[in-house]
């Protein structure tokens, strides 16, 4: 027995223990007590729309034509994920793995069996190498799943032998956060931009069975023209191929026809000099919830990943009487697929054009800094985003450990710890958002007339008024506010 031997059992049963340990938690990455919702969450009435769509198990997959099938039409049901522990820790390696079951839970799948590998780096024909794929058939055919969901984004050629291996469908880490994208949208710029990321995703990776793929259709016959117009043609998948680029192009052409009302939108703020502040952070952080907290807004909150997609603005005010805008974003996670960053910049440019950036991060996660650092990742890819002041608000405090607490508190100097369910710390929050938010630079003293009592709101909403005076001429106001306004102010006062 060599020396390498035992190291290698070692690293196998330490690799075992930690797919035991995944799959003996309550699944996943989500909590064991479900959904926390609080008053401020307000009726959650989309909860029962959400819950409308959930995936029914136990239905068949088998196809009896596999080119029929488009990606969004995947049904995950019983299914074994599949890992590679290629650098970092044992707890690395395993909280990777239950993110990936949360997702498989949120997309409406079973998980029941995992493995995970550990290996200098991936094999480069079929990921998990000859040995583990068999082990993974043998699993599959033993625990009846009909799905394997590998952490990682395989390329198309790794897909197809390993699906040949296994026998059963292959779906990448990047497939099912598409296919959870796909069920959560519901705004119709939200699900074309869904759509134009699955299509980019199934591109290169459109497959035939058999020669059905192979097979020609003359001429125009594609067309639909008949008699007299056959001839040599465009194979099946070179067709289907042609037909997603054309939908690819027609999505991409709505989606820029939709980018004028959001920017039609946000210069409105602007022209009326409302700040904006962005919330952004990890899936499943708690964002909507900090939003219900602050505004009262009612959004829909669920312990699942990606629970929300589409933008969400609200109005807020400052302790002083400020008034300004809260956005809630689509949350981030490890490994954003590039398809998705690209689809949804239009949604992501509403945190580059945000005054505050609240950076929102569950402190009770087993890795809070690797939360951190991949939506940072993403951010520095949005232009104007590095500029834009930045809270970290450290949620779930309730339910973290103090000692992590600290340790975060000690890493990023200007956060906030809070608890979004409770309402602890919120209102410290609320004063560190309305000092990060611009001030109106222009002193005024005037004397407005009863009459204008619109600008006398104004003044109190857009800009700051150190004191109000009722005289016999009008409302004397000392304060200080932006530019256009001060113009208007003095305009109408009274001489």
């Amino acid at each position: 027995m060599t020396q390498h031997e035992p190291t290698t059992r070692e690293e196998r049963e330490l690799a075992d223990a930690v797919v035991a340990r995944v799959l003996a938690r309550a699944g996943t990455a989500l909590d064991e007590g479900g959904t926390r919702t609080a008053e401020a969450d307000g009726q959650q009435l989309d909860r029962e729309d959400r819950a409308a769509l959930r995936r029914v198990s136990g239905l068949s997959t088998e196809l009896a034509d596999v080119t029929e099938v488009e990606y969004r039409q995947l049904r995950l049901e019983r299914v074994v994920l599949a890992g590679i522990w290629t650098s970092g820790t044992g707890e690395d390696a395993e909280v990777s793995l239950r993110e990936l079951a949360a997702l498989a839970e949120t997309a409406g799948s079973q998980v029941l069996d995992g493995i995970l590998q550990r290996r200098s780096h991936p094999d480069p024909s079929t990921y998990l190498g000859s040995g583990k794929a068999a082990e993974l058939a043998e699993l599959v055919q033993a625990a009846g799943a009909d799905t394997v969901v590998v952490d990682a984004d395989l390329a198309p050629s790794q897909r197809r032998a390993l699906e040949d291996i296994v026998r059963v469908k292959v779906i990448d880490r990047t497939a099912l956060i598409l296919d959870i994208f796909a069920q959560h949208a519901k705004s119709r710029e939200g699900k074309a931009q869904v759509e134009l990321a699955q299509l980019e995703y199934l591109l290169p990776r459109l497959r035939g069975w058999g020669e059905s793929m192979s097979r020609q259709a003359g001429g125009r016959v594609a067309g639909g023209a008949g008699i007299g117009s056959r001839g040599p043609g465009e194979t099946k998948i070179e067709l289907d191929r042609r037909r997603i680029r054309t939908r690819m192009a027609k999505l991409r052409r709505e989606i820029a026809a939709m980018a004028p009302s959001r920017a039609t939108q946000r210069s409105a703020r602007k022209r009326h000099h409302v700040p904006s502040v962005a919330i952004a952070g990890y899936t499943n952080a708690g964002k909507s919830s900090l939003l219900n907290r602050l505004t009262g807004a009612g959004v829909l909150v669920e312990n699942a990943l990606f629970a929300t997609l589409d933008p969400t603005v609200r109005r807020a005010q400052t302790p002083d009487g400020r008034a300004y805008t809260l956005t809630d974003t689509v949350g981030f996670v490890r490994s954003l697929p590039t398809q998705l960053v690209e689809a949804f910049r239009s949604t992501l440019e509403e945190v580059g054009d945000a005054d505050v950036l609240v950076h929102v991060v569950d402190v009770s996660h087993p890795d809070p800094e690797g939360q951190v650092a991949a939506v940072r990742a993403v951010l520095a890819e949005i232009e104007g985003a590095d500029a834009i002041p930045e809270i970290v608000v450290l949620n779930k405090a309730d339910v973290a450990d103090p000692d992590v607490v600290v340790r975060m508190r000690r890493r990023e100097p200007h956060s906030v710890v809070v608890s979004a369910h409770t309402g602890a710390g919120v209102d410290q929050l609320r004063e560190m958002i309305a000092a990060e938010l611009p001030r109106p630079r222009e002193a005024v003293e005037v004397v407005v007339p009863y009459q204008r009592g619109d600008l006398v709101s104004r003044a109190h909403s857009e800009g700051e008024v150190d004191s109000e005076e009722h005289t016999e001429a009008g409302t004397l106001l000392r304060g200080r506010v932006a530019s256009e306004l001060a113009a208007e102010l003095r305009a109408a006062a009274v001489r």
